[in-house]
């Protein structure tokens, strides 16, 4: 998969792609927009003129609560792509935000219908990477509901990690992450507070300045799911792997954040966690 792009790599987990497919999807790719962190991509309200597929960064879908709370869906990694139902909306009931500087591309309405009509190794990947994420979704559903506090976390984590595993988005086996633990609280329906304590729980002392969580080989038995998620529908996602610790740095400004929590959902000058999920 070396020299493909994003979409053509996480496509390829589904169906093998000719080489004329990978060209047209790394073609697809070339128009890039690029937009700063904290910026929105989409607000709800607009009307969906095309899909897109996120290229480089990170984003999150979110929607915000009459009284100014926050809830996160999901988050947006490189080879994501997001409206191919966005056609039947008259408005989008959701917003979705750049988490760091990221870039995409858009893909109309027209070349949607002719990748279905005229590249069907490439519609068929598509439908495949859809069911995916309904997948995931509802494993999401099941850990809000069903699943501790602690078990949601480990999830959250777990899945993160495998999704990048799957598509390659690792350095020297490593995955860096740009949350807040007021990101990750507000996709788990935690407090700040609540979300810092269990962080605390999974930590092994290592360095004063460095602390590791346990890792989600570990993690996973707590969550009882494992990267079979990912193979439910990708066979090349869950490969044996080498056990991995997750790294957060050591910040006292968790308590600060958690008596005011909304005053992250634009800013980005404090960060929680640089998490690097490092392989050993």
């Amino acid at each position: 998969m070396a020299g493909r792009g994003p979409l053509a790599t996480k496509l390829s987990l589904f169906v093998a792609l000719s080489d004329e497919d990978v060209r047209v999807l790394d073609g697809m790719c070339l128009n890039e927009e690029r937009f700063k962190a904290a910026t929105d991509i989409v607000r709800e309200g607009d009307v969906p003129r095309s899909a897109f597929v996120l290229t480089h960064g990170m984003a999150f879908r979110y929607r915000l609560m009459p009284d100014g709370k926050r809830q996160i869906f999901t988050f947006m990694i490189p080879g994501d792509v997001f409206g191919l139902h966005a056609f039947l909306l008259r408005a989008m009931d959701h917003s979705i935000i750049a988490l760091v500087p990221a870039r995409l591309a858009a893909i109309s309405r027209a070349t949607v219908f002719d990748l279905f009509e005229h590249h069907p190794r490439i519609g068929h990947a598509l439908w495949w990477s859809v069911l995916q994420e309904e997948a995931i979704n509802r494993e999401r559903i099941v850990a809000l509901g069903r699943r501790s506090a602690r078990g949601r976390v480990a999830y959250l984590l777990c899945e993160l990690v495998w999704r990048h595993r799957a598509v390659g988005l690792a350095e020297d086996h490593a995955i860096r992450l740009p949350l807040t633990q007021v990101e990750l609280a507000d996709t788990l329906g935690l407090t700040s507070v609540h979300l810092n304590r269990i962080l605390q729980g999974f930590r092994q002392g290592t360095s004063s300045r460095w602390r590791a969580i346990s890792s989600p080989c570990s993690m996973s038995r707590g969550c009882r799911r494992s990267p079979d998620l990912i193979k439910t529908i990708s066979t090349s996602a869950a490969r044996p792997r080498k056990s991995a610790a997750i790294l957060t740095h050591s910040n006292t400004t968790a308590r600060k954040s958690a008596s005011r929590p909304h005053e992250h959902h634009r800013q980005r000058t404090e960060k929680v966690m640089p998490e690097v999920f490092n392989h050993r």
